[in-house]
């Protein structure tokens, strides 16, 4: 209800959303997974997909609150960690680059924000309260606090912290343009 300002009641989100459903099937097949039923805690969840377009690895670690919306298209791989209060649009993913051995996802901290589209691939740490915009490729770690947009995605200054800075620079003789390479 917090999340999404489309929701009319409590009910409506547990029948009709498939976040809810999608975040329960993974939370059965990680129990399994847990206790080495493999086939079992792969069956659920691929079951899961194929009714809510979600997919979500049993072996990912899932904290509280995460609210996937809109959540056809979203992927979170095996090896994936998500902190408490985190918010997915649809199409994002939390995958890996086919590189790396053992850990291969992301690890992802609390109150983060991923756009839609966005892709962040790789065992990579995205800092708590950080913002990952529309269709970013991260594949580099991301500060708490930031945000970060692009391909691949770099971090923004806000144009109010830029003003700021600005100020500070001219009273060391540095403009802004300087200061950001501009």
């Amino acid at each position: 209800m917090e999340n999404d300002p489309a929701a009319r009641n409590s009910l409506e989100i547990f029948l009709l959303y498939p976040c809810i459903h999608a975040l329960i099937w993974y939370r059965v097949a990680h129990y399994f997974y847990n206790h080495k039923m493999f086939f079992i805690a792969r069956l659920i969840s691929q079951t899961s997909r194929f009714f809510t377009g979600i997919e979500i690895h049993p072996g990912a670690k899932i904290g509280k609150g995460l609210f996937i919306d809109h959540g056809m298209g979203v992927v979170i791989g095996e090896t994936a960690e998500v902190g408490d209060n985190v918010v997915m649009y649809h199409g994002s993913t939390l995958g890996g680059t086919g590189k790396d051995k053992g850990k291969r996802h992301p690890t992802i901290g609390n109150n983060v924000m991923i756009g839609s589209g966005a892709k962040v691939l790789g065992p990579i740490n995205v800092g708590d309260g950080s913002k990952i915009g529309a269709n970013a490729v991260v594949l580099k770690d991301v500060p708490a606090n930031v945000t970060a947009v692009g391909v691949p995605a770099k971090v923004v200054v806000p144009k109010s912290k830029k003003q700021e800075e600005k100020v500070v620079k001219k009273e060391n003789i540095i403009s802004i343009n300087q200061f950001y390479g501009e």
